[in-house]
């Protein structure tokens, strides 16, 4: 029977989802675990990748295994897992459906921090900027839904079929002190290192050393600059993964420290 299991891990220690020798891998911490606890060879199918240290705080992965097990597997999964990784739901479905290819929509979330902060170090990316031109980010957060190729926001597009995504949503939102950014984005799919190249362009803006026009002009020319410089990985989040049969909401609120306080945190702008 297949099933899919609803994850979340913090990705600060591991090479990212995909397991590559030699390096740790969210998806070889799975496949040990599963096959230790069902004492049969597992392998898990990923509904996508996430680059090193890239975090998510919904994830899916899909598993078919033959025999019922007479233990809470739940339980025993979660109490072997690493503190940074975990099992939110363990779902029986119907058929073959697939993790990766049935996804319909993908949300990321990134969060930026502009002050030195030991309590948002590993949850959020630090860019110590003094005066960033909020509005003007604003404005080219605005134009990503209005278009379709993001070969200029892709570090390798020679190598896919493709560089075509449907952006559906995209929004700034900014706490009540000014001094931490979130930038949201959903789509049926995203680019290699995609959202985080976004993220670097965007806060070029923001410093004033590319202007809106310029920005507009990579989403339309569709060539990749010389230089790339990507936003640092530990600030992105995978959010959300909706499909046609199963759209939960995810279970973490990334982290009370970057989410919420007293007050509500996040002003959409």
């Amino acid at each position: 029977m297949r099933y899919f299991f609803h994850i979340g891990y913090h990705g600060t220690r591991y090479s990212g989802w995909q397991k590559h020798a030699g390096v740790a891998s969210v998806q070889d911490i799975f496949e040990t675990a599963l096959s230790q606890l069902l004492k049969t060879v597992v392998a898990v199918n990923g509904c996508g990748r996430t680059d090193a240290q890239v975090h998510a705080s919904q994830f899916f992965f899909h598993v078919d295994i033959e025999q019922e097990w007479d233990f809470d597997l739940f339980f025993r999964l979660n109490k072997i897992l690493p503190d940074d990784i975990a099992v939110f739901d363990i779902i029986p479905m119907q058929g073959l459906p697939h993790a990766r290819f049935d996804a319909v929509q993908r949300s990321y979330d990134y969060f930026i921090h502009t002050y030195k902060d030991p309590f948002l170090s590993g949850f959020s990316a630090l860019y110590p900027e003094t005066s960033l031109h909020i509005d003007e980010i604003k404005k080219a957060v605005a134009l990503l839904p209005l278009y379709n190729d993001y070969r200029a926001f892709c570090k390798m597009p020679n190598r896919i079929d493709h560089t075509i995504c449907h952006v559906s949503s995209a929004a700034l939102y900014v706490d009540k002190t000014g001094d931490r950014l979130r930038f949201h984005i959903s789509a049926n799919r995203f680019l290699s290192k995609m959202i985080r190249i976004i993220v670097g362009r965007l806060l070029e803006i923001g410093r004033g050393q590319m202007t809106v026009d310029e920005f507009e002009g990579h989403l339309i020319s569709g060539q990749t600059p010389k230089i790339i410089i990507p936003a640092y990985p530990q600030g992105l989040y995978l959010s959300k993964i909706t499909y046609p049969y199963l759209d939960i909401p995810a279970r973490p609120t990334f982290s009370g420290l970057l989410q919420r306080d007293d007050d509500t945190v996040w002003q959409s702008l």
